[in-house]
């Protein structure tokens, strides 16, 4: 008896099955979102094994907000767009041309064509043009994000990035955010506004089965491209 195929197949079931007990790589990973760690340590030499250490020391009258390089931060988000646009135009031509010589008379005969005149000649001409537009578009992205503090600015504001991913059935979403904060808009409870992140980039999107439903296939993005000639 031939154990080969039997073999492959028992191979086959279990790598499927080790594959199913995984969870699905998140895809577009991006380093300008990832944790940054806080500075290591002091060395050895400087370390004298006391109970108080200068690089995690805090003054009693500190508070525990983010200021320094691998601290954490929770920006709430809120955010709110709303744009409309509209246009109208129109536009209207009329224009009338006439000219009449009269009889004129070729040896004595009047020239006609039919009865008329051939130096007589009448135009009228019309054009109208009617064009109107409007646009409306809205957004709105709330919940919460923590990241932590990449650098710290020469003026004392915070560089900020993170990601968050929640693995949901059949698929991921993610929020990602990165902006310079100020210390002073960061609250006691160590949180901040996403409205008060400048030069913020926010992105919110999704991997999976679900996210692949909701977008058009190729085919269709190859007709809806600006490029397809019909």
């Amino acid at each position: 008896m031939n154990t080969r195929p039997l073999i492959a197949l028992a191979v086959i079931v279990s790598a499927l099955s080790g594959c199913a007990s995984l969870d699905p790589p998140r895809q577009g990973d991006s380093p300008e979102y990832l944790p940054v760690t806080p500075p290591s340590a002091a060395a050895s030499e400087f370390n004298t094994g006391a109970i108080f250490q200068q690089a995690q020391a805090k003054t009693l009258f500190e508070d525990y907000k983010a200021r320094r390089v691998g601290d954490i931060l929770t920006v709430q988000l809120t955010e709110s767009t709303n744009a409309q646009k509209s246009a109208e135009t129109s536009t209207a031509k009329d224009s009338g041309y006439s000219m009449d010589l009269g009889s004129v008379n070729i040896a004595g005969r009047p020239v006609t064509s039919g009865g008329a005149s051939l130096f007589t000649a009448n135009s009228t001409a019309g054009r109208t043009f009617d064009g109107t537009g409007d646009s409306k578009q809205s957004n709105q992205l709330t919940g919460s994000i923590t990241v932590t503090v990449a650098q710290v600015l020469p003026n004392g504001n915070l560089v900020v990035q993170g990601e968050k991913w929640l693995g949901i059935n059949q698929g991921q979403e993610y929020v990602r955010l990165r902006g310079i904060v100020r210390p002073v808009d960061i609250s006691a409870s160590n949180t901040v506004q996403s409205t008060q992140v400048a030069n913020a980039q926010i992105y919110y999107g999704g991997t999976g089965a679900l996210a692949d439903s909701n977008g058009p296939g190729w085919l269709t993005r190859i007709a809806n491209s600006p490029l397809f000639p019909f």
